[in-house]
């Protein structure tokens, strides 16, 4: 069972393989319909495409952030739709090393699904090791799967909670910019909540893929400064990006940390709520 990543090689191996389901997850925040239309010219063979906001998401509300959890029904419905069963091994992927992926690998253990894991290095390292793609508008499923949703309840945090006195660190998955708040290319306000760290996601890579478990492991111990895994706290703009750190906390061997769905784009609906710039 793959539970967090698998490398170009062993996909290709398993290709055609029963009982497996591999997913596109590509997306641009700045063209909603970019992923989409990138995989109908091409894809890994055989992907179904998944869609940030359409099926990966809720539609926003005046008080949530710009991503807001799926539906739990509606989206363990859809994942059966594509054959899902409970023993059904998952592989997601996306063009931007993980970091939309990793909100699909999340939302999986989240409904209870372990057997997920993340291409490493994407559709980039795929290309680049001879992968082959195909064009097709979209593929049907052999037969419906049974898989029904068993959600965890402490996966993450909501902001009535870290809006209180807490134990937790939150950890920003942003750039360093955008947590400074010297730029802030999507939401209204610039800034980061009041004593997160800055850890940005590409710290978790090397050359376009994850680090090895020991150098992750060594890095993460370092930014946790002997808090547990389970006082940790992820964040960034939605709570999509947050999901490629809990991977590599979980590639560490650190398992437990949680997710911040809101993020930084619903604790600013709440301008009473408060925001620090610079680095601490």
């Amino acid at each position: 069972m793959y539970k967090t990543l698998i490398n170009t090689p062993n996909l290709v191996a398993r290709l055609g393989q029963k009982d497996q389901i591999i997913f596109d997850c590509r997306f641009n925040l700045a063209d909603p319909s970019a992923g989409e239309q990138a995989y109908q010219a091409g894809h890994i063979p055989g992907a179904f495409y998944l869609h940030l906001d359409a099926d990966l998401s809720s539609p926003i509300r005046a008080d949530t952030g710009r991503h807001p959890l799926p539906d739990i029904k509606n989206f363990a419905n859809k994942l059966a739709a594509y054959g899902l069963n409970r023993n059904t091994q998952v592989f997601v992927y996306d063009d931007n090393s993980g970091a939309f992926a990793g909100r699909t690998w999340w939302l999986l253990r989240w409904l209870g699904h372990e057997a997920v894991a993340v291409l490493d290095g994407g559709l980039t390292a795929w290309i680049t090791a001879g992968g082959v793609l195909e064009q097709t508008q979209a593929h049907k499923p052999e037969q419906v799967g049974n898989f029904q949703a068993q959600t965890q309840p402490d996966y993450f945090l909501t902001t009535a909670v870290l809006s209180q006195p807490h134990p937790y660190q939150l950890i920003d998955a942003r750039s360093a910019e955008r947590f400074r708040g010297e730029l802030e290319p999507i939401d209204p306000i610039a800034g980061h909540i009041p004593g997160a760290l800055n850890h940005p996601l590409t710290d978790n890579l090397s050359n376009g893929q994850f680090k090895s478990p020991e150098t992750l492991k060594q890095e993460w111990e370092a930014k946790l400064a002997g808090k547990s895994a389970r006082e940790i706290v992820h964040m960034c703009g939605s709570g999509v990006s947050a999901c490629h750190n809990l991977l590599a906390m979980e590639i560490a061997g650190l398992s437990g940390s949680r997710l911040y769905v809101g993020s930084w784009s619903e604790w600013i609906r709440d301008l009473k709520r408060p925001i620090a710039t610079g680095d601490s």
